[in-house]
């Protein structure tokens, strides 16, 4: 079980069995008759999945279903669910979805529960103290992507300095409490998506541009953590738009969004030289978000799945 899930059901005071199965992610029989074991021996109220692989076969799954409700967290289904997700569809009790536009496909592939919820800030982090002044302009967190380093990349031809960080960067990764803060101490916190774009721009400025974008998985941007994460923790964001975001925060008002590079620029210069509507997006969407953690996601999904039962 993901760290963060076994927090946030925590801190709701649930009490939490964990069955640990990095050693085994082949997915073995004995994996198979060990979880199976695992439930008959604890007989849970809900057993709580958060599966990005086969390591569960279909039959197991089918089998613990039996022995005590299921529920998987399915974070990725704008890009996986014909791939991955809808063959687990039938099998569980219970269905998490970050993707609301994947709800009715489910139910096609017979879901009966069937819950619409989001990522979120890990909530159990403390909050960073301003410090008084900001350090960084401009700053971008996520791994390194081709397209994030070209709109970085540009943006910095147009003498619009964005401090990266995160796995392949020269910034390199940050600890959660090094993250947070910079979150809090950046004017602009940038977010941009690595699904495959058509902005016209990146496709046209380097030969492997197209053939990687062909060759992506991710036709579809998502909401991510990042999303609620930048907030969460006191900072300003100004995000690529993604469907679904106006159902978490009012645009404009809690959080601002791009088109594209040509209107990331513009909105840089414009929230750098103007400081009080900047704080007051920042202060507002701080708000917002403070009721967008991890503990309030799982409250909210286990009281449908409990109205649901």
């Amino acid at each position: 079980m993901n760290s963060w899930l076994s927090q946030a059901l925590l801190a709701l005071d649930h009490k939490v069995e964990t069955f640990y199965y990095d050693d085994d992610l082949g997915g073995s029989p004995e994996l198979q008759a060990r979880l199976l074991h695992r439930a008959e021996e604890v007989r849970p109220d809900l057993v709580v999945f958060c599966l990005f692989r086969d390591q569960f076969k279909r039959e197991t799954l089918l089998k613990l279903r039996e022995i005590a409700p299921t529920l998987n967290w399915f974070g990725d289904d704008t890009w996986r669910f014909e791939s991955f997700s809808s063959k687990y569809a039938d099998v569980f009790t219970h269905i998490v979805t970050t993707d609301k536009f994947s709800v009715s496909a489910y139910r096609a592939r017979g879901a009966k529960s069937v819950v619409t919820s989001q990522w979120a800030a890990i909530d159990r982090h403390s909050k960073p103290r301003f410090a008084g002044e900001y350090p960084y302009d401009v700053s971008f967190v996520g791994q390194f992507h081709p397209y994030r380093a070209w709109v970085t990349g540009e943006l910095a031809k147009r003498g619009l300095k964005v401090a990266c960080f995160g796995h392949g960067w020269p910034g390199g990764s940050l600890s959660s409490e090094k993250m947070n803060s910079l979150f809090r101490h950046s004017k602009i916190n940038l977010n941009i998506g690595n699904s495959t774009s058509l902005d016209l721009s990146y496709l046209t400025s380097h030969w492997k541009a197209i053939p990687l974008a062909l060759k992506s998985r991710k036709t579809r941007s998502q909401i991510k953590a990042r999303n609620f994460e930048i907030p969460f923790f006191g900072g300003f964001q100004l995000t690529d738009y993604v469907p679904g975001i106006e159902d978490y925060f009012d645009i404009g008002r809690e959080l601002v969004c791009y088109r594209d590079i040509d209107d990331a620029e513009l909105q840089i210069r414009y929230y750098l030289e103007n400081e009080s509507e900047r704080e007051a997006i920042r202060t507002a969407g701080e708000k917002r978000a403070s009721n967008e953690g991890y503990t309030e996601r799982w409250r909210k999904i286990l009281n449908q799945v409990g109205s649901s039962n």
